[in-house]
């Protein structure tokens, strides 16, 4: 029993020594030490900012292409399909009419539709006391194609069916619009602004939704459609785009089939001819945006997982010049009665020491600066992040340290003494 608590006792003495040695030998080279913890540090915080980076924007991209409406259904003319007439030599124009909405609007042949609306949309210039902005989106629509867009109010109110019978000079403006036109703190609400020479009173402000990846969903003013024929676009043959929605999630496919199937029909294509029209929902650009910062995310890591290797490179480095600088410290420790065990944890013990402690401020600086956000930038830090950052700092220090250490414990005492 006593023999069995010695050896344990002495076990657990040379795990401390090798501690103590470790710590000493990165004291007595506190610069070399810096900079090799420097290489982790950097890997380390690397690895936290970049998947935090990652993790942020695909968490906004889907929050921006959510805001769409997840049931929203849209169509737009296909641009590059050619209809040609019964000759076959003239190419029609591609067109999204009042029929296209009468017949999506059949609650006979769209079962699985509980809205439908068109819109047109326009660019220009919109002016405000003397200052001018190159507007992106002019829409004209319907409050119908406003709820189809998830398009809620901040201030003031939306637009009404009464605006739209009226034909109303009033329109909803975006907080873009706002920051560029009337300067960020203004309120819009009841200021009256110019669009190509017709004047709108602004009685409503919308939510402010950012990008979706595609484009500044506040960038925009939303008026009547019935004002928009009658005094920006005039009579036209075509809507921009024509909005759905499906009468929930589940009826998406169903909901999409059924606009195929009835547009083909209303644009009287043959069962070969390939479709003159697109029709897209908001819950497949959230798949396909999701599937991008998932590989984006990847990216981040594979370029973060690079710089922590380059870290261990530079701790196999600095542990081969350690071990050939205490050459003779080996030689008079194997003297001594020092085992080869001793000598692999000594140099081993050192190399985790230094990868570790280079991993632990990494974590602090990288959770750090994880803190700070822009207007368009917002790190999410992960705790498994943290977590995997740490231990491959750790694991870094070991299997990097494993070669110094065991060309250290494979001297022999003479060829270690005899050193100069």
């Amino acid at each position: 029993m006593r023999a069995a608590a010695g050896a344990s006792d002495a076990g657990s003495a040379v795990t401390l020594d090798n501690v103590r040695v470790a710590l000493r030998g990165i004291l007595a080279n506190r610069l070399r030490s810096s900079l090799t913890m420097l290489s982790i540090l950097i890997g380390t915080a690397a690895v936290i900012l970049l998947v935090a980076v990652g993790t942020g924007i695909a968490a906004q991209v889907q929050k921006q292409i959510r805001n769409l409406g997840t049931n929203s259904i849209y169509i737009l003319t296909e641009r590059n399909a050619h209809r040609r007439d019964r000759g076959g030599t003239n190419a029609r124009k591609i067109r999204l009419t009042k029929e296209d909405v009468k017949a999506l609007s059949d609650k006979t042949r769209a079962p699985d539709l509980d809205m439908v609306a068109p819109a047109l949309g326009t660019t220009g210039t919109v002016t405000w006391n003397g200052t001018t902005y190159a507007l992106e989106h002019f829409i004209g629509g319907s409050p119908t194609f406003g709820e189809i867009r998830n398009t809620p109010v901040r201030e003031g109110r939306f637009l009404t069916e009464e605006d739209v019978r009226s034909h109303a000079k009033v329109a909803v403006i975006g907080q873009t619009v706002v920051d560029h036109l009337m300067g960020k703190g203004v309120d819009p609400v009841g200021q009256e602004v110019e669009f190509n020479g017709v004047r709108f009173r602004i009685v409503g402000l919308q939510v402010k939704k950012g990008s979706n990846g595609f484009e500044d969903q506040d960038d925009f003013v939303f008026a009547p459609i019935t004002t928009v024929v009658d005094d920006i676009v005039g009579n036209v043959d075509s809507y921009t785009v024509i909005g759905a929605r499906a009468v929930n999630k589940d009826a998406l496919p169903a909901a999409m089939k059924e606009i195929t199937t009835i547009l083909r029909q209303t644009h009287k294509l043959k069962p070969k001819d390939p479709p003159d029209f697109i029709v897209f929902n908001a819950a497949a650009l959230l798949a396909a945006g999701k599937k991008a910062a998932q590989q984006f995310q990847l990216l981040l890591g594979v370029v973060a997982a690079i710089a922590l290797l380059i870290g261990g490179i530079g701790v196999m480095n600095i542990m081969l010049v350690t071990v050939t600088e205490r050459t003779r410290e080996i030689g008079i420790r194997k003297a001594v009665g020092a085992q080869r065990s001793d000598i692999v944890a000594q140099f081993l013990v050192e190399a985790v020491l230094l990868a570790g402690l280079g991993g632990a401020v990494g974590i602090l600086v990288g959770v750090g600066v994880g803190q700070l956000r822009t207007s368009t930038l917002h790190p999410i830090i992960s705790a498994s992040s943290i977590v995997l950052s740490f231990g491959v700092s750790v694991l870094i220090g070991v299997f990097f340290g494993a070669y110094p250490a065991s060309r250290a414990a494979a001297l022999t005492p003479m060829e270690a003494l005899r050193y100069e």
